[in-house]
């Protein structure tokens, strides 16, 4: 089953590799090389996730190994992993058919896939990983195919402006994973992700930081949401895989996975952030003119809710990780349906402006049939998917107990209403009275793709169910509170239906929303593309601050080596030339001592010696041992001493 786990994020590694690397010589064979990976990576998502395996790489060496736990590229599927791995393979798979046909990716389709590949085997990784060289490795590959896949349509005005607008946004937030990573390995010396566990102050209070930050940004949460509005210059396929279970759903994700690690605090501010989001973006949902802007802004408001669940889960609720996961799976095959109806309408119709799109639901009845059940589903209308999912969140929030907990009930509650509304309002616009223009017929395996997944968004319904709910749990480890109660789920499954029949009747309730600063997203993109500029003015001014800085230094270095020249051309003309002739007048005066010392001194040396010598000779003459000599030569010394006294005188 490790072949299994490992296969799951290499297949479309490779292949994704393969194709941008073949180039416009594989686009023939790129979408079915896609559809036979996406299928081959669905069976065995499926494999790994029944047998929970677990892998482990080198990926920073023995001498990080030793310093750190967890420095390796370590993967696992237990039960959180194994519903979103097999829900990211099956809904990548399902979108892939839609991708194979539509127009907006007949060219370079080597390009497409191969990003395209790439994209899910980060998404992969990134729900499989245990460790931070893992999840981070996943996550910024996400992050960079987004890029290119956003602004896929490069030469078309502002795909790749969109594509930035993206990248840099969640590649901020992004910088808080780096800052978690450095705060666990400080605190527990370790870089799994279960070390966020435990942590002593003040790691722990940064590590939740740098996590909480990073999933927000990448689940379009205030106050980053704005990027989300700009990615939908991307593809329609794009956009139905970046919204449904990838790219957005992996923040929810990351927050559900470490949910009970983090510091004391974070739950409450992690559950408003969600229901303030909810919220928001919902009233920005409605005002919207724009299919995908409002499919858009709905994602970000339903991942809200998932976000909401997450702070339940932090505080110890495990029905907030039950709703939570629920919620993110029933929300993909939601999402994923409409951004396909969307795409195909796109195709044929060449428009996406809701204005011009009256009647499409009635021009292509199975589109239609498949867009009203997914935005029933998600309008929470019952017995569909996310009315109970939504409910089992709220029921989380007050198992929980979190600050505030009435007041984020009313919020929640008002949230999941705007969502009936928003939806409610696509119902009533592709279900209108008279058709739109001719336009072509619709590609038979899209519209596949779309009833399959619509499908889904009616069957999860089903998490309803009392032991689909219990086996949802045990497959997760989770203990959940109570189950929503019945008039929790009539209150809620009423709104819906109550503001949704409202928004039919009167579409005109709907459009009252059509102004700024809704339709603009609370400005929040303009923001971004205001701050971007304000950003890249500082790096301007900071790269000549820098570049002075480099002259500066520059300049500095060719003055000391001049310098050195000077000194070197000193040294050889001056210091050297003197030194050798130092040399040369004391090797001249050794040359003349040592002809001195050979024969002056020497020569008096043995001229003393010799003297000596002569001296002793005849000093050994007057030796004779005869008496009468000794007195002879007594009686002349002391002659000749008598002689000097009276020469002296």
């Amino acid at each position: 089953m490790s072949a299994a786990l490992l296969l799951v994020v290499l297949l479309p590694a490779v292949g994704g590799a393969a194709l941008l690397l073949g180039r416009h010589r594989l686009d023939r064979v790129a979408a079915p090389a896609a559809l036979g990976l996406g299928l081959v990576g669905a069976a065995l998502a499926i494999a790994a996730a029944t047998g929970r395996p677990t892998v482990s790489v080198p990926f920073l060496g023995s001498g990080a190994a030793a310093v750190a736990d967890g420095a390796d590229l370590a993967l696992a599927v237990d039960g959180l992993s194994a519903v979103l791995t097999v829900t990211v393979a099956v809904v990548a798979l399902i979108v892939t058919v839609h991708a194979a046909v539509d127009h907006e990716a007949r060219t370079s389709r080597a390009r497409f896939f191969g990003y395209w590949l790439l994209f899910v085997a980060a998404m992969q990784l990134t729900v499989t990983a245990t460790t931070f060289p893992a999840l981070m490795l996943g996550w910024e590959v996400m992050g960079a195919t987004s890029y290119a896949l956003i602004g896929f349509r490069w030469r078309l005005a502002g795909r790749t402006s969109a594509g930035t607008t993206a990248l840099l946004t969640t590649r901020a937030a992004d910088l808080g994973l780096y800052v978690a990573a450095g705060a666990v390995l400080a605190g527990s010396g370790s870089l799994g992700l279960s070390g966020l566990e435990g942590l002593p102050a003040p790691w722990a209070a940064v590590a939740t930081t740098g996590v909480v930050v990073a999933a927000l940004g990448k689940s379009a949460q205030l106050p980053l949401s704005g990027w989300l509005s700009a990615a939908m210059q991307g593809p329609s396929p794009v956009s139905a895989l970046l919204h449904s279970a990838t790219m957005v759903a992996a923040g929810g994700y990351l927050l559900l996975r470490v949910g009970p690690a983090l510091a004391d605090g974070a739950a409450p501010v992690v559950a408003w952030v969600g229901a303030a989001t909810a919220l928001a973006l919902g009233l920005v949902a409605v005002a919207q003119t724009d299919l995908k802007q409002l499919l858009a802004a709905s994602t970000a408001a339903q991942m809200g809710f998932v976000v909401l669940a997450a702070g339940a889960w932090a505080a110890g609720a495990g029905t907030g990780l039950l709703g939570g996961v629920e919620h993110l799976v029933a929300h993909a095959a939601v999402k994923a349906g409409l951004f396909v109806a969307a795409g195909i309408w796109l195709g044929a119709l060449g428009t996406r402006a809701l204005a011009e799109l009256r009647g499409a639901g009635r021009r292509y009845p199975l589109v239609g049939a498949a867009s009203v059940a997914a935005a029933a589903a998600l309008a929470g209308v019952p017995p569909l998917s996310l009315w109970v999912t939504k409910d089992e969140i709220l029921a989380g929030a007050e198992e929980a107990h979190l600050a505030g907990g009435a007041v984020l009930h009313v919020v929640a509650l008002v949230a999941g209403a705007l969502s009936a509304a928003y939806a409610a309002k696509i119902v009533a616009v592709v279900l209108a009275p008279g058709h739109p223009g001719d336009g072509s017929r619709a590609p038979r395996p899209a519209v596949a793709a779309a009833l399959a997944l619509a499908a889904a968004a009616v069957g999860l319904g089903a998490f309803a169910l009392p032991a689909v709910r219990d086996g949802v749990a045990r497959v997760l480890g989770a203990e959940p509170g109570p189950a929503p109660t019945p008039g929790a789920l009539v209150l809620s499954g009423g709104l819906a239906v109550v503001v949704a029949a409202g928004v039919l009747w009167r579409p005109v309730l709907a459009r009252v929303a059509e102004r700024a600063p809704l339709t603009s997203w609370w400005a929040m993109p303009a923001l971004l593309v205001t701050v971007g500029r304000g950003v890249r003015a500082l790096a301007r001014r900071v790269d000549r601050v820098d570049d002075g800085l480099d002259r500066l230094v520059h300049a500095v270095a060719r003055a000391v080596l001049r310098l050195a020249g000077r000194v070197a051309v000193l040294d050889d003309s001056g210091i050297h030339r003197a030194v050798r002739r130092t040399a040369g007048l004391a090797v001249a005066g050794a040359r003349r001592a040592a002809v001195l010392d050979d024969r002056r001194v020497d020569g008096a040396v043995r001229d003393v010696a010799s003297g000596v010598a002569r001296a002793g000779h005849a000093a050994r003459r007057l030796q004779t041992g005869l008496l009468h000599q000794y007195y002879a030569q007594a009686a002349a010394g002391l002659g000749l001493l008598l002689l000097l006294l009276l020469l002296v005188r």
